[in-house]
Order: C-alpha cells, then sequence, then structure tokens
C-alpha cells in the first residue's frame, strides 16, 4: 500500500521548498474512520506529509488501523482526481509516516517512520534500544526510514517526561548547536525540536536558528503551535517543517478543520 514511492525521504527533506505543513494523527483520541476524514481535510487544505503515532496509547492495532483508513482515503481521492482534470493528481500523493513511541506501535502500510534517536533522553531505550527492537519489523515490511535526531526543548510535556530527556533550555543556544552538529555527524537526515504535545509555549526560534546555523538538516518543529502567526515564527527562525496535533483535533467537522489549516498555512507562509 501506499501513496508515495521509495522517495519519501527525498521528499520530506527537499531543500528547494519553503515550510511545510504536517499533521500528526494519534490514533489512540479518534477512530480510523475519524483519523482520515482529518487527514484528508488536511491535505486538502495543503498538508505535505501525515505523522502518525505519538502516545503511549498506541499500539500494533490501532496504529495499523489507522494507517489503512488513510491510505485508503488517500488512494480513493488520488484515483477520483485522475480522472477529473480539474483536480490535481500530485497533491493527494504525501507519505504516510509512522512517529512512534515504540518498536510495539508499527504498521506496515506506512509509507515511511521516523527513525528517531531521542538524542537527550537520559535512558538508553529510547537512545537504542526501541530502535533494535523495532529495525527487522521495519526491513521487513519494507517501510522506508527517514534517520532522525529528536531533541526535546522546555516545556517538554508528556514527551518530556516519558522520554527522560534533559531538556533544552530557551537559552541554550549552543547547546542546541551542539546537538545539531552531532546529528550531522551521525549521518541523521532530520532534526525534530519538540516542545512537548499540547505544551504552553511553542520551541523557542532563538533554538531553532541555532540548530539551523549550525546544520545542513532539515528541522522540523512541533509542540505548542496553534496558529499560523506562532508557525510564521518558527518558519523565519528556520523550521522547514511544522507539525500541529492538538489543533486537528479541536475539530469534529472535516471542512472547519480544512478552513482552518488553509488559513493555517497561508498566514506560516506569509
Amino acid at each position: 500500500m501506499g501513496g508515495v514511492d521509495s522517495h519519501t525521504l527525498e521528499h520530506v527533506c527537499n531543500p528547494n521548498e519553503r515550510t511545510r505543513h504536517a499533521i500528526l494523527i494519534d490514533p489512540a483520541d479518534q477512530t480510523p474512520d475519524t483519523a482520515a476524514k482529518r487527514a484528508m481535510a488536511a491535505v486538502a487544505a495543503g498538508s505535505k506529509m501525515i505523522l502518525v503515532g505519538g502516545s503511549s496509547g498506541t499500539d500494533m492495532h490501532n496504529v495499523n488501523n489507522t494507517v489503512i483508513a488513510i491510505q485508503e482515503a488517500l488512494e480513493l481521492v488520488t484515483w477520483a482526481s485522475s480522472q477529473d482534470s480539474d483536480l490535481n493528481e500530485k497533491n493527494w500523493k504525501v507519505p504516510v509516516v509512522l512517529f512512534p513511541q515504540g518498536a510495539t506501535a508499527l504498521s506496515p502500510a506506512a509509507d515511511a517512520i521516523t527513525f528517531m534517536m531521542l538524542m537527550n533522553s537520559k535512558s538508553p531505550k529510547f537512545l537504542i534500544e526501541e530502535q533494535v527492537a523495532g529495525s527487522l519489523f521495519i526491513k521487513k515490511a519494507k517501510i522506508a526510514p527517514l534517520p532522525m535526531g529528536y531533541i526535546i526543548c522546555a516545556p517538554g510535556g508528556k514527551a518530556g517526561e516519558v522520554g527522560m530527556a534533559d531538556l533544552i533550555q530557551p537559552d541554550e543556544e549552543e547547546r542546541i548547536a551542539a546537538y545539531a552538529t552531532t546529528a550531522e555527524y551521525y549521518g541523521f537526515k532530520i532534526i525534530y525540536l519538540e516542545a512537548g504535545s499540547g505544551a504552553k509555549k511553542p520551541v523557542s526560534p532563538n533554538l531553532i536558528k541555532s540548530a539551523k546555523e549550525s546544520c545542513g538538516l532539515t528541522i522540523v518543529v512541533g509542540g505548542g503551535i496553534r496558529d499560523g502567526e506562532t508557525a510564521k515564527i518558527a518558519a523565519d527562525a528556520g523550521a522547514d517543517w511544522i507539525i500541529t496535533g492538538n489543533l486537528t483535533e479541536g475539530f469534529d467537522n472535516a471542512d472547519e478543520l480544512q478552513s482552518a489549516l488553509t488559513d493555517f498555512i497561508s498566514k506560516m507562509n506569509s
């Protein structure tokens, strides 16, 4: 399955794109059908990637069912656009990417996976052990790995607690530069600066700027970004991708969500 070919990494790391938006769907917080509707609304609004995973409430069952529902909806709309000259088929070919909380929440139906090290964790579980536990499943399922350094910044939220992260504080520009440089030297292609799901404050623009200037990696930023104006601050600081999760879950009506995200993306790139 999957609407994207093996070039998912190139899609994610394309240096010629302006800042792009992706949604994070948490299978523990919505049914597969609701997740698919929200994903379609986001793609219609201009989102360029769908992440599935996140919380500790995810498992193989709800993650797989959610990924399949989203893939089937994407395939249906892609096929419909190919039959309609007014619709652009390419707009619907976005990757469905696993953003796992661990090796027990994967799906063979995904296009790719954020194969990440939680670089500032104090626990070997998040540095290497979960990755080792999931690697052979990922290889067998032929899911494309997206090598990622994952760095949790203050306030950190539940992600910081669960991941036992030594949080990066807003004024620690040199420290984030060192982490970004280390990620590049390890051979990662992406770094993800995370403030925590539902964080009261997003990642400091100083940290984004410092990370951007110290490495040549694709910079993903998430947590605490609730509106287009805040997204624009992160984009101007150097973010290549803005991820929103809680914002998506605030809408039960797909049309309202599409309208809100269209406005969000427009302001982000204004």
